[in-house]
């Protein structure tokens, strides 16, 4: 195991800056993701811990060597493909035990390795098996066991998942952190999913545009993004433009959203023109009326989506704003629909405060 140091790196394609001064630590054995939309240099950050690319400016440290100028194959890293890039006709052992080949390690400890990294991925008894004979999540599996079977410092994972279905992609996270947790490697994975990402991951680094916005553990970055980019990319949120109203609560800032009569109490200290925003399963939904002084409203149902254990609402407010709404579908005996009254309503903590200059 090994950290990993980025430090400063910057990369040019053309007049298109793809990263622009990244400084990353990731620390040994830490599960790492960078996540962002597509086209925010990840991608090619990963490519360039790997050994693929090379940056225009920074360099990169694996367990404190700076390996900069060094190809791939001295880096002591492993790599998983989005395509798992399998030799179709080479048996799974073989695929596995290809790595070593190259690096002439003996076959008695080429047997010794790939029986141990398909014990790790739990693919025991399927070695003279080939890849078509495989599943999708096998095949992922091997890809894994042949990155572990040269026994890298550093393992990175280029989504690796994004070709499954859904439900097999779900248990091959799971599948995936347990592996992780019992080798203890470093692990860097690059995904554009945010619920990848806030799954697997220690710590994560939100890329967009080619620059850092923020590093941090996954409820960090959903309970408190540094900006608007965070705060929208990492779940949903709500987005309140607005201005000060005073005189009507001394303990916390109050607020009026601009354009609406929605009144907002913010427990966080907040000014005039700062972004405020509430994520959806934040908001409680109500069909009986009620009274709001503040961080409440009266609203209709505008559009109702099922997505089993919860539902996502888009409530009409009066001033003709919209708010998103994400309740338990367990707290229905009757599921809403669109036209219903209902009535909206969410505590002061939940009101996450952005400076002013994020309103833009």
């Amino acid at each position: 195991m090994s950290s990993v140091v980025i430090e400063g790196v910057a990369r040019q394609f053309d007049n298109h800056r793809a990263l622009n001064d990244v400084s990353i630590t990731i620390e040994q054995g830490e599960f790492f993701s960078l996540l962002g939309p597509s086209g925010c240099g990840k991608t090619t950050l990963l490519n360039i811990i790997a050994g693929f690319l090379s940056p225009n400016n920074g360099r990169v440290l694996i367990g404190g060597k700076d390996v900069t100028a060094l190809p791939p194959y001295q880096r002591h890293i492993g790599m998983v493909f989005q395509n798992y890039a399998l030799f179709p006709h080479l048996s799974v052992g073989d695929n596995v035990a290809f790595g070593l080949k190259v690096r002439k390690v003996s076959r008695s400890e080429q047997q010794r390795r790939v029986t141990e990294a398909l014990k790790q991925v739990r693919l025991e008894g399927l070695a003279q098996r080939m890849p078509h004979q495989l599943s999708g999540g096998q095949q992922q599996r091997v890809a894994i066991a042949r990155a572990l079977a040269i026994e890298p410092q550093v393992l990175l994972l280029d989504e690796p998942l994004s070709n499954l279905d859904a439900r097999l992609r779900k248990e091959m996270q799971d599948e995936l952190r347990a592996l992780q947790q019992r080798v203890g490697i470093t692990t860097v994975l690059v995904t554009h999913d945010q619920e990848e990402a806030l799954t697997l991951s220690d710590r994560i680094g939100i890329l967009g545009q080619g620059e850092l916005q923020q590093i941090g553990a996954p409820a960090a970055l959903y309970r408190q993004p540094a900006n608007r980019f965070v705060a929208e990319f990492v779940g949903q949120a709500n987005l309140f433009h607005a201005s000060a109203h005073n005189g009507l609560y001394q303990a916390r800032d109050h607020f009026v959203v601009a354009g609406s009569a929605l009144q907002l109490s913010a427990a966080q200290p907040a000014s005039a023109s700062s972004l405020l925003i509430v994520r959806p399963e934040r908001v409680q939904f109500s069909s009986e009326p009620q009274q709001f002084t503040s961080n409440g409203s009266a609203a209709s149902v505008k559009e109702v989506s099922f997505a089993g254990a919860t539902l996502r609402l888009v409530c009409q407010l009066p001033g003709g704003g919209e708010i998103r709404v994400q309740p338990a579908e367990a707290h229905f005996s009757q599921l809403p629909a669109p036209g219903d009254r209902c009535y909206l309503h969410w505590q002061a903590a939940d009101v996450i405060v952005l400076p002013a200059q994020e309103r833009a």
